[in-house]
């Protein structure tokens, strides 16, 4: 079984509550629902996560 720690939720979300958490555990990052903790955790490789972002950042998904 996988624990991950240091639970962080973006600053850029402020008051929302339609946001996503993410949580770190030795080569995987944890992304979860804030609004359903307990739904499930999607784990991801760092290389997966920080590929997530530059596509998120740079506008690729649309």
């Amino acid at each position: 079984m996988t624990v991950l720690h240091n639970w962080k939720k973006s600053s850029r979300s402020g008051g929302q509550s339609q946001c996503v958490e993410i949580g770190q555990a030795p080569g995987l990052v944890g992304i979860r629902d804030t609004k359903n903790r307990h739904g499930g955790t999607l784990l991801v490789t760092h290389a997966a996560f920080d590929a997530l972002l530059t596509s998120i950042r740079t506008d690729r998904l649309r």
